[in-house]
C-alpha cells in the first residue's frame, strides 16, 4: 500500500485497503511459538498424536495466527505520509473461527472501518481483518484491530 495523505484517509473508510501475500505456517514456526509461549499441547507439536484428532494433523495456536497480523499487515494497510511510528492499540473483537493446519498458507484481508484524528498528528484506525487459510472456505480468524499512527 502506498502512503496516503491524511486528508484522503476518510475517503477510504468502508473499503478493502489491502490483501497480503500468502505466508506458510510451518511446523517449525508452530514449534517455535510453542517454545516461546510454553504451550506444548499435543495438537500443536505432536504430529503422531494429532493424526488421531478430527484435524488429522497438527494445527497452529490461535494466538500464533493472531500474532501474524503484524506480518500480514506489512504492505497491506494504510501508511500516512510522514509517519513517525505506528503502534498496536488493541482489538474490539477477535474470533478464531477455523484452525490453521501445519504447512497451510494464510493471508490477511484488511478493510478500513474507521479513521479518526485523535489530536494533531495522532490517528486511530480500526480494521476489519479476515485471515484466510488456503483451501478453506471459512476464515481462520476474524478481528476488529485498532492501530495508531503518529505523523
Amino acid at each position: 500500500m502506498p502512503t496516503v495523505n491524511p486528508e484522503e484517509v476518510t475517503d477510504l473508510v468502508g473499503k478493502e485497503i489491502g490483501v497480503s501475500d500468502w505466508l506458510e505456517v510451518s511446523q517449525e514456526r508452530i514449534n517455535q511459538f510453542a517454545d516461546v509461549t510454553e504451550d506444548h499441547q499435543f495438537i500443536h507439536v505432536d504430529p503422531e498424536a494429532a493424526k488421531m484428532t478430527p484435524f488429522g494433523t497438527t494445527i497452529a495456536h490461535g494466538f500464533l495466527t493472531l500474532s501474524m497480523l503484524s506480518k500480514l499487515a506489512s504492505g497491506s494497510v494504510l501508511i500516512l505520509d510522514g509517519v513517525k511510528m505506528g503502534v498496536n492499540y488493541g482489538f474490539d473483537k477477535v474470533r478464531m473461527v477455523n484452525p490453521v493446519k501445519s504447512g497451510q498458507k494464510i493471508r490477511g484481508r484488511f478493510t478500513l472501518m474507521s479513521a479518526d484524528q485523535k489530536m494533531p498528528g495522532q490517528w486511530s484506525f480500526k480494521y476489519a481483518v479476515k485471515v484466510e487459510a488456503e483451501g478453506e472456505t471459512k476464515p481462520a480468524l476474524v478481528a476488529e484491530w485498532l492501530t495508531m499512527q503518529f505523523v
